[in-house]
């Protein structure tokens, strides 16, 4: 097994040198085999060269020195594990251990690698959610009876023989959710996949208009992400070769048998420990992408619970004509997500009745607060908490609330629960690693970052669930070409890596463009403070003042100035929609409803804006294209490691 100097931080993270016969040199020239990019390297800053003791680092009369395991060195003997820094930049050096060909096998809680089949690609996969079960099921059926996939998630639990999702009551309240699932990516689903999905019409929607998105014609479909985990989860349990364990993966207790899979998929979210545990590897995470002015910018969104009256073409409409509300819905049945000021969000507390202490419940913790019929508040199930703006029903945050419902038909009986969630994104630098190497005793692992874990993405264009669904069905895709029963390559992931980037790019910036816009002098704003200016603009202090008080009424604004604008986006957004979506609201429905909401949030979705459709409705990221036969993706031939890097390389 041949030694290697892997990249840790820096630009060379996640890649690797064979080290051999001729030196390896580290520094700022391009000539050298690993180019530092840091300012505080010298033009040669180090070298590695084999001698009888094995591959000895040397520094090579650098500025700021060479420093291994934090201690400066001038000659150092190389040892597994080694961490090389130069500069700002760090390395691993790895090798094949001499122990390991004479370790005990029993003190590993492993099978030994010999009894296990040579053509059984091994995987594990933490988080089990819809993208880690639709990416199981999909590498189950390309590679039938090849694979042994073993799935954990902390928020299922055993009933009889099979594993289910927890109720509410159990801690898992996020379920009833409803998702726009778009046609490229739910066409892409194995078949049995989609009969599960979609045969019962009843379970989901089509209440968004077709696009340059669909496909076929399709338009996407709204669906519960409870129906969607449920019917996945019952198509894994009926599959031999996928294992389900009811428990959070614990990547520290599962380092011996991870050394024994082929594949390790994080799927676990965007807080991901797992990924974090291998963050040497993935790499870390760039912020100021990002970023507005140095900050790095984050929504607080309150999620309510809700049942609208309003038919679906209505809801569509008040939806994309602003970027104060968003309501996702399944027949009027959803979440109506309402995007909150840094001042609002300061006030999403809850509050201990009993001790009358304010709690982080729902502030930082993903809580749902649910109605009860006793006393008709907001309630934590597991904390106990209340929600504190309900109890003080005359503070502007509980009255934009209610002005929320209003604009979207909900009476306030059916405003069922609220939680929150809080939304941001960074650049990642790749979602492709090898975590452990080929050795005597084991295969070699490779990790891979999907769905949230790879790409969270600010939901306000729905794109989350579908990049996720994307990135399952383009590793998938990778594994089931590549598994020959051999050590797996880099090169075996040039694809899927493409892919990963083409939807972390497109998708992003579609999000982008839901947390900022951008005026006509060319300032770029953040959409909650361009709200929270709204709501501070003369005349619009206060939701609910104005003409008809907290309510509202009719007269709308004082002079009519905010609800004609509103009405004058509206028409044009209609007509655009109008070929495409049948039953949408006449000029007089639109002004009738305007009507009844008050000045001070009517002024608040004029200054939010409508929603930038040229961007956030473009063509759909298409994995299809890395996939085919004469796909254009450049496969670089492997150097020989034994050879010098060319001059000017």
């Amino acid at each position: 097994m041949p030694s290697v100097i892997v990249g840790r931080t820096g630009p060379f993270t996640g890649q690797s040198v064979v080290l051999g016969i001729e030196p390896l040199s580290f520094g700022r020239k391009s000539d050298n085999g690993v180019v530092i990019v840091s300012p505080s390297a010298s033009r040669l800053h180090a070298e590695v060269l084999a001698e009888d003791a094995g591959f000895v680092l040397y520094d090579r009369d650098s500025r700021n020195g060479t420093f291994v395991n934090d201690q400066r060195v001038q000659r150092h003997v190389l040892r597994p594990s080694d961490c090389i820094r130069i500069g700002d930049e760090t390395f691993l050096y790895e090798a094949q251990d001499a122990l390991e060909t004479v370790m005990d096998l029993s003190l590993l809680d492993v099978p030994r690698a010999s009894a296990a089949d040579p053509g059984t690609l091994r995987v594990t996969i933490t988080g089990g959610g819809p993208v880690g079960l639709a990416f199981a099921l999909a590498l189950d059926g390309m590679l039938p009876g090849r694979t042994a996939i073993t799935l954990y998630d902390g928020r299922w639990t055993r009933r009889g023989s099979e594993v289910v999702w927890k109720d509410e009551t159990q801690g898992n309240f996020r379920r009833q959710q409803v998702v726009t699932v778009q046609s490229r990516q739910y066409l892409a689903l194995p078949d049995e996949v989609l009969s599960a999905l979609f045969d019962d019409e009843g379970q989901y929607s089509e209440m968004w208009p077709v696009g340059p998105d669909s496909v076929d014609g399709r338009p996407p479909r709204n669906i519960r992400i409870a129906h969607i985990e449920d019917r996945l989860l019952d198509l894994a349990n009926r599959k031999p070769a996928i294992r389900l364990v009811p428990k959070r993966f614990d990547v520290a207790e599962q380092q011996n048998r991870l050394t024994q899979e082929h594949v390790l998929v994080v799927c676990e979210g965007g807080r991901s420990r797992t990924r974090e545990h291998y963050a040497d590897r993935f790499g870390a995470a760039d912020a100021s992408i990002y970023s507005l002015d140095g900050e790095h910018l984050q929504d607080v969104v309150l999620g309510l619970r809700v049942k609208s009256q309003l038919p679906d073409p209505m809801s569509v409409l008040l939806t994309v004509s602003q970027n104060r509300f968003l309501l996702n819905s399944l027949r009027g049945e959803g979440f109506l997500n309402m995007r909150l000021t840094r001042e609002e969000a300061k006030n999403v507390i809850g509050i201990d009745p009993v001790r009358h202490v304010f709690e982080e419940c729902i502030a930082a913790r993903p809580c749902l607060m649910s109605r009860q019929e006793e006393d008709n508040e907001f309630r934590c199930p597991t904390h106990g908490t209340l929600f504190l703006p309900a109890l003080l029903r005359g503070s502007p945050l509980w009255k934009e609330i209610r002005q929320g419902l209003r604009l979207f038909g909900v009476a306030e009986d059916d405003l069922s629960a609220i939680t929150s969630f809080r939304l941001d994104m960074v650049q990642r630098p790749r979602f492709t690693a090898q975590l452990h190497r080929p050795t005597a005793t084991s295969p070699g692992t490779y990790g891979f970052l999907l769905g949230d874990a790879a790409n969270a993405i600010h939901f306000w264009p729905g794109r989350g669930l579908n990049s996720g669904l994307a990135s399952a069905t383009s590793l998938a895709r990778s594994l089931s070409r590549a598994w020959r029963g051999k050590p797996l390559r880099d090169a075996d992931f040039i694809r899927h890596e493409a892919a990963m980037s083409m939807l972390q790019y497109r998708h992003k910036s579609r999000a982008w463009n839901a947390m900022v816009t951008t005026d006509e002098q060319g300032v770029t704003r953040a959409i909650r403070d361009i709200i929270a200016r709204g709501a501070e603009a003369p005349g619009g202090s206060g939701a609910g003042s104005g003409p008809g008080g907290p309510g509202g009424g009719p007269g709308g604004a004082a002079d009519g100035g905010d609800l004609e604008a509103l009405l004058e986006r509206m028409v044009e957004i209609r007509e655009r929609l109008a070929s495409r979506m049948p039953g949408l609201p006449t000029d007089g429905e639109l002004r009738s409803h305007l009507a009844a909401i008050a000045p001070a949030t009517l002024r608040t979705l004029r200054e939010s804006g409508a929603w930038d459709t040229l961007i956030v409705g473009g063509e759909e990221a298409d994995i299809d294209l890395f996939y085919q036969s004469d796909s254009p993706v450049f496969v670089p031939r492997p150097a020989d490691p034994r050879s010098p890097s060319p001059v000017g390389a």
